[in-house]
C-alpha cells in the first residue's frame, strides 16, 4: 500500500494531514509570485511543511485509506503503525525518505526530522492549470529616460522666419471678411425686426379677440333658483340601532390557510365557544373570534374572561 499516494490526495482538500505516531504534513497558501533576477511568474500554491510534534490520530489519513482499501478502520490503523515504524527504522539508520510528490525527510545531527518539500504538485485546486513563465521586463520607462537624456544633450537649432513684404493682397483680405461680418450684420437685423413685427401683430390681434369676447359677455342680476329645503328627522332610538349593529368580535388567531382557521373553530367549539369565522385582514390572514357581540360592554366582558387563560386573545371592532 502507498500510504503517500492517500496523504498526497488528501492534501488538496485539507491543510493538516496527520500520521499517526509519525508527524503531520501542513498546507499554507502563497500568494504569485515574480522572481526579479530571472523575470519568472510563479502562480499561487500550497506550500508544504512537517510537523514532528503533531502525533494523534485526528481518524482522517486512516478513514481515508481504509475506505480506499477497502478494509475496517482498526485494520488500516495497524497496517500504518507498521509502516510508521518502518519509515522511523530507516529514518534511523540515516537513510532519507522519499515519499512521492510530497518531499524528503532525514534525520539531522540533534536527531530531528527535517523535511524538504518536493516542489513538483500544487495542491491549491483553485491554481490548477496554471505554471510558471518567464516575460521580459517591460522597458518603457528606460526607453523614456534615455530619451530625456538625449533632449538636453542634443542642441536644436531653430530658423526664424522671414517676414513678408506688405502688398496690396492683405488689405483685400481684410476687406473681404469686413464685408461679410457687415453683411451677416445687416441680415441678422432685418430678421429681428421682421420677428418682432410678427409678434406684435400677434399681441394686437390677441387682446382684439379678448376685447370681443368681453363685450359679448352678459351678466343678468337675477334672483338665484330657490333649492327645496330637506329636513332629516333623526331620532336617538336610530343612532343606538345603528351603533348597535357594530360587530365587536373576540380575535382567537389569525392564520394563513382556511384549513387551519378550520381546525381552529372546531377545537375552539369542543371548549365551549361560540366561534366563528370573520374574514381576512390586510394581510390576507384568516381570522377566527372566540365569540361576537352587538353590545360593546358584553364584548369587554367576554374578552376579560378569556384573556384569564389566552393572553393573545384581542377585540376587534367591525361590521
Amino acid at each position: 500500500m502507498g500510504l503517500e499516494r492517500y496523504i498526497s490526495e488528501l492534501m488538496y482538500r485539507y491543510n493538516c494531514v496527520v500520521v499517526p505516531g509519525f508527524g503531520a504534513f501542513l498546507t499554507e497558501q502563497k500568494s504569485a509570485v515574480i522572481h526579479e533576477s530571472t523575470n519568472t511568474f510563479y502562480p499561487p500554491v500550497k506550500t508544504v511543511s512537517f510537523n514532528q510534534q503533531l502525533l494523534s490520530n485526528d481518524g482522517l489519513l486512516v478513514s481515508y485509506a481504509a475506505e480506499a482499501e477497502n478494509m475496517s478502520f482498526e485494520e488500516m490503523l495497524k497496517e500504518v503503525s507498521e509502516i510508521v515504524t518502518e519509515w522511523k527504522a530507516n529514518l534511523k539508520k540515516g537513510n532519507q525518505l522519499q515519499l512521492a510528490d510530497i518531499g524528503t525527510l532525514w534525520y539531522s545531527s540533534e536527531d530531528k526530522i527535517q523535511f524538504q518539500p518536493s516542489g513538483n504538485v500544487n495542491y491549491l485546486t483553485s491554481s490548477f492549470g496554471m505554471s510558471s513563465f518567464v516575460s521580459a521586463p517591460v522597458t518603457r520607462e528606460v526607453l523614456k529616460e534615455e530619451v530625456v537624456q538625449l533632449e538636453e544633450k542634443t542642441p536644436f537649432a531653430f530658423t526664424p522666419e522671414k517676414r513678408e513684404t506688405l502688398t496690396i493682397r492683405p488689405y483685400l483680405k481684410y476687406a473681404a471678411v469686413a464685408l461679410i461680418a457687415l453683411t451677416i450684420g445687416v441680415t441678422g437685423y432685418q430678421f429681428y425686426k421682421s420677428n418682432e413685427n410678427t409678434q406684435q401683430l400677434a399681441r394686437q390681434d390677441a387682446e382684439q379677440q379678448v376685447s370681443k369676447r368681453i363685450q359679448e359677455a352678459t351678466f343678468f342680476d337675477a334672483q338665484p333658483l330657490e333649492l327645496p329645503t330637506i329636513t332629516l328627522n333623526t331620532s336617538k332610538k336610530a343612532i343606538t340601532s345603528i351603533a348597535e349593529a357594530r360587530m365587536h368580535h373576540i380575535i382567537a388567531g389569525a392564520f394563513r390557510y382556511r384549513t387551519n382557521a378550520d381546525k381552529k373553530i372546531e377545537q375552539l367549539k369542543l371548549k365551549g365557544y361560540n366561534p366563528s369565522y370573520i374574514g381576512t385582514n390586510p394581510f390576507g390572514l384568516y381570522l377566527v373570534a372566540y365569540d361576537s357581540f352587538t353590545d360593546s360592554n358584553k364584548a369587554l366582558e367576554a374578552l376579560r374572561d378569556i384573556k384569564r387563560t389566552q393572553k393573545d386573545a384581542w377585540l376587534k371592532s367591525g361590521h
